[in-house]
């Protein structure tokens, strides 16, 4: 699968007039060739004849993960794979013009990079540096059965997780929200996460108004909402889902904004459709959210794209662009929040299909009352 993944970037490079391309957002290099180490690059030539770089600590990790590219040893990996790029190769000129990730490097690293380039050309013709942009990032966009695969599996720990939880009352007035996140997490993890996808969020009370609250020692408390934001890394692929739910009792206006979150969140599920432009999709979800009165407590984008990163392409909010694919993995994930009252959010994690989107996060988006 590494080597096709590496084929589309090298059709995409000569599209573009480009002799190779540099790899070095790690990220991207571990899509392209299985490797998880903390330093690797790796040079994709058009005319084939790639070039994996790291150094000595991951030498035999590089040769179990990344067997069918050549390997370059070199603690300066990025300037030592530049360097190769301007050597002649029998049948095969030098670079004269290299892609290079541009929202990966630096402004120092750039500046280095064209050093090296222009030593390495030894007064002959230095080779140009074109930006790929985020080349590799839109193909990452679109899921191969393997990586659909890995993220249902990391969907289904996390709802095991939160189920057995629920189930052992550990969702419960008298914890804290730092108590809840770390057995969240701990759970996770025995149910076969490498780790969880973010940090934990757990928003109790007033708490659960803010976005992205970070879990402190507030106390869950009967008739709160308890929002948990969470999700499992399995395989590299990150899931990512929020349930809210009320301890002791839920009073009216609680019930009230639960349902028009889950409206909006069942509306912006059905937008999810092969072609639906971003920004149409956010707003059949907000849309309703507008319509209650409440368009300014919706205060984020609907969504965006999971992956080997638990935030990646596509966007999917006002400010987006492009439109959806088959293929495409993306959350859902409207929310109503009032300050100092309590807030509301309720994602899921999708696949877009030639049909109807498939559902990964399985946990019931019925109100629950513990």
């Amino acid at each position: 699968m590494s080597r096709a993944r590496r084929d589309a970037l090298r059709a995409t490079a000569a599209e573009r007039g480009l002799d190779a391309v540099l790899v070095t957002n790690l990220v991207n290099v571990r899509y392209l060739t299985g490797f998880t180490g903390s330093n690797g690059a790796l040079l994709v030539r058009t005319d084939g004849g790639d070039l994996f770089g790291t150094d000595g600590r991951y030498t035999t990790q590089a040769g179990t993960q990344v067997p069918d590219v050549e390997l370059l040893v070199d603690r300066a990996t990025v300037p030592a794979l530049a360097r190769e790029a301007v050597r002649s190769r029998p049948g095969s000129p030098p670079a004269r013009r290299i892609g290079y990730e541009s929202h990966d490097l630096t402004v120092d690293g750039l500046h280095g990079l064209e050093r090296v380039l222009t030593d390495a050309a030894a007064g002959g013709t230095v080779p140009e540096l074109a930006s790929v942009r985020r080349a590799v990032e839109a193909q990452r966009a679109i899921k191969d059965d393997g990586e659909i695969e890995a993220l249902r599996r990391a969907c289904a720990v996390a709802d095991q997780a939160l189920a057995e939880l629920a189930a052992e009352g550990a969702l419960r007035p008298g914890r804290t929200e730092l108590q809840v996140g770390r057995e969240l997490d701990a759970r996770m993890l025995a149910l076969g996460a490498e780790a969880p996808s973010f940090e934990t969020i757990v928003a109790t009370g007033a708490n659960s108004a803010i976005p992205h609250h970070r879990p402190d020692a507030t106390v869950l408390a009967d008739g709160d909402f308890l929002k948990l934001d969470f999700g499992a890394t399995v395989d590299g692929y990150h899931s990512d889902m929020t349930r809210t739910l009320v301890l002791g009792h839920a009073a009216d206006w609680q019930r009230e904004i639960y349902a028009l979150v889950a409206e909006s969140q069942a509306a912006g599920r059905a937008a999810l459709a092969v072609g639906a432009d971003v920004v149409a999709v956010d707003s059949a979800a907000r849309d309703v959210i507008v319509a209650a009165g409440h368009g300014e407590h919706f205060t984020h984008g609907l969504g965006h794209g999971v992956g080997l990163e638990i935030h990646e392409a596509p966007g999917i909010g006002q400010l987006g662009a492009g439109s959806l694919a088959a293929g495409m993995a993306v959350t859902v994930e409207p929310g109503v929040y009032l300050p100092g009252h309590g807030g509301v959010r309720i994602e899921d994690t999708l696949i877009v299909t030639d049909d109807a989107p498939e559902l990964l996060t399985l946990t019931s988006k019925e109100l629950l009352v513990l």
